[in-house]
């Protein structure tokens, strides 16, 4: 049975609801999802699928959090509190340990400090507090020499980046967002879940892989010594379970900087579009530049811990060469490994936000942000 559609779209948006309804169509029953676009600061889509789903509805976004922790350092940059070309040790010297009192920030946020995990790994508590993260990472000697590659820190960057938010502001990055982005919006991307708000959430569920999932899965690079083993925990006493991390009440909690955050497409999309738009009145958080230097290529090439072709500006995926070479140069946000994305677009004025209840192999952004994407980059000039 053809689940129904929910939500609206403006005028000249209906294409991107026809090619939302398209997927949905194709999808087992039990699809689960959210899309919401805004574009220059007006919300145009605003659609959602799944029984017992609604526009209000919560999911794990995984590594869709980092779009929010990395918003936050682009504030702190922008307003002097934070700058790129200092050393990590200037505020946080206790990084200097094991050769890495070279690295500066800007490096760290572009995925080269080259501490993507520890030699032993982490407890799923451990990972659940950054606090914790950091204080194993700078004793940690690196994995490659700092600043010379670049690999994908995904359990990691949030803390890494968020201790420091810490010492040089004295409140953590959670706290940072919380007041001067997601309170003062009214957001529903949490990172640290409030009780209250815990009915709201849709747990992940994980997708037995199909037959060509399983295939892919087979060919990647395995062992408990890998690097990648190293940056996604698999090495550990206590192996983590990406697929449900989300689903950890301590996690959603704490809410670490990395994958922990708790979102809506509304909220994915409401933040890129106060990042970057006019919003109630407010202007832009983000001035031009500040949003060309965050979005700006900074390490592209082999990734040494996905071993593919990756693109990364500070601390946000360069996503049109990452995922949408639809969108324009400089677009910046991240996905998510359930199939989330959120993404800002500043030459078009997009502010995109997609979630997905489930978790399909191999992970990464859902394909079908492909055809959406696609149909809104087609639209919205239209709009303008």
């Amino acid at each position: 049975m053809t689940q129904e559609i929910h939500g609206t779209v403006a005028a000249g948006f209906e294409t991107v609801r026809d090619e939302f309804a398209a997927f949905v169509a194709t999808e087992r029953s039990d699809y689960e999802g959210q899309l919401c676009v805004h574009v220059h600061g007006r919300r145009v889509v605003d659609l959602w699928a799944g029984d017992g789903a609604d526009a209000d509805s919560l999911y794990g976004v995984f590594s869709s959090t980092k779009g929010a922790a990395h918003l936050v350092a682009a504030l702190l940059v922008q307003e002097g509190t934070l700058e790129l070309d200092r050393r990590v040790t200037y505020y946080w010297p206790e990084f200097a340990s094991e050769g890495k009192g070279a690295l500066t920030l800007r490096e760290l946020l572009a995925h080269r400090a080259g501490v993507v995990g520890t030699d032993s790994g982490f407890s799923r508590q451990e990972l659940a507090d950054d606090r914790q993260i950091a204080e194993r990472l700078a004793d940690q000697r690196p994995f490659w020499r700092p600043g010379t590659a670049f690999g994908y820190h995904g359990l990691v960057i949030g803390a890494l980046s968020g201790e420091v938010v810490r010492r040089a502001t004295g409140r953590t990055l959670q706290e940072v967002y919380e007041e001067r982005v997601r309170a003062l919006y009214g957001l529903d991307f949490f990172l640290g879940l409030p009780a209250a708000h815990e009915p709201r959430f849709r747990s992940t569920q994980v997708m037995e892989p199909t037959d060509r999932q399983r295939a892919l899965l087979d060919s990647l690079p395995s062992g408990p010594h890998t690097l990648a083993a190293v940056a996604f925990n698999r090495h550990a006493a206590e192996p983590t379970d990406l697929e449900t991390l989300p689903n950890d009440p301590l996690v959603r909690a704490k809410g670490p900087a990395s994958v922990g955050g708790v979102a809506s497409a509304r909220g994915l999309a409401g933040m890129y579009a106060a990042a970057i738009s006019e919003v109630g009145g407010r202007v832009p958080l983000l001035k031009e530049d500040t949003a060309a230097e965050f979005g700006q290529f900074h390490s592209v090439g082999y990734d040494l811990v996905a071993r593919a072709h990756k693109s990364y500006g500070l601390g946000f995926q360069a996503t049109a060469d990452t995922w949408y070479p639809v969108l324009g140069v400089g677009a910046f946000g991240h996905s998510g490994a359930a199939g989330s994305q959120g993404f800002a677009d500043p030459r078009s004025g997009v502010a995109y936000g997609y979630t997905r209840r489930r978790f399909a192999f191999p992970g990464g952004a859902g394909v079908e942000n492909e055809r959406f994407v696609a149909a809104v980059q087609l639209a919205a000039p239209a709009s303008g």
